[in-house]
Order: C-alpha cells, then sequence, then structure tokens
C-alpha cells in the first residue's frame, strides 16, 4: 500500500559524495591534494633538470603555483565543491598556472613557452586527474545505489 506521505528526492551523486566525509573535511583533503600534488609537479620538474637543494629547491619552485592555487580556492570559494571538474578542478588548474607564471615573472623565475607547454598539461592531468577519478567513483556509487 503506498504511503500518503510524498516522498523526498534523494540527493544526487554531484550533490553528496557519500564518502562519510563532511563538507569541511571534503575541502580540506582537496585542498592538501592539490598542493601535494603541485609539490610532486615541482619535485619532477627539478629532478628531470638535476637541480640540487632537494627540499628547500621544490618549495622555490612550487610557491608561485600553490599561491594561485590558493588565490583560485580563496576567489571562487572552491571548498562548497571542490572535487568537481567544473568549475573547481579547472579554476584550480588555470589559476594555478596562470597566476604561477605571473608570479615567476615578476621574481625572476624563467617564464618560457615549452615550460608553460609543459606546467598546462602536467598539472591538467594531476589537478583535473584525481577529481575525474572521483568523479567515476561518485557515479559507480550512484549506480549501485540505484540498482
Amino acid at each position: 500500500m503506498p504511503s500518503p506521505t510524498p516522498r523526498l528526492p534523494r540527493p544526487s551523486a554531484q550533490d553528496a559524495p557519500h564518502s562519510g566525509l563532511r563538507p569541511a573535511q571534503t575541502a580540506a583533503l582537496a585542498a592538501c591534494a592539490d598542493a601535494l600534488l603541485i609539490l610532486l609537479f615541482a619535485a619532477i620538474g627539478r629532478d628531470a633538470h638535476q637541480r640540487g637543494e632537494i627540499i628547500t629547491g621544490v618549495f622555490a619552485t612550487a610557491w608561485p603555483f600553490l599561491a594561485g592555487a590558493a588565490l583560485a580556492w580563496l576567489v571562487l570559494r572552491l571548498w562548497h565543491d571542490p572535487l568537481r571538474v567544473w568549475p573547481a578542478g579547472v579554476a584550480v588548474w588555470l589559476g594555478t598556472v596562470g597566476v604561477g607564471m605571473i608570479l615567476r615573472a615578476l621574481t625572476g623565475q624563467t617564464v618560457v613557452l615549452p615550460f608553460i607547454i609543459v606546467a598546462l598539461l602536467s598539472l591538467a592531468v594531476f589537478l583535473l586527474g584525481y577529481r575525474l577519478a572521483a568523479a567515476g567513483v561518485r557515479r559507480l556509487r550512484s549506480r549501485r545505489r540505484q540498482a
């Protein structure tokens, strides 16, 4: 026998990640993931060019990009839905590269077209890649719940 009370709509996979984490925890983990992936990008780049000063060198390379990511997070208030590819992932990616390159130029660090291209491609894989994976997991969980 059907119930006389109307059913409430279920949240979509986009609205609730169903990971057991609160939104603040999800945002903190996403921000940490962004920062760690930017540091990994800097470390890989420094290693590829056989530069010394491992720890301080990585931070010297990464700080403009970290500042760009932080600015994107703050200006666009990405903590509301940090795992979305659009707009959060794209904003972090482009903010990281755009502001990062501007800060590198202003501080006398190298900014050449090949480096810009490598940074765009590498950081797209890193910053958009894990968000795409998270979207896939959310989609699978949603399908399992509906089945």
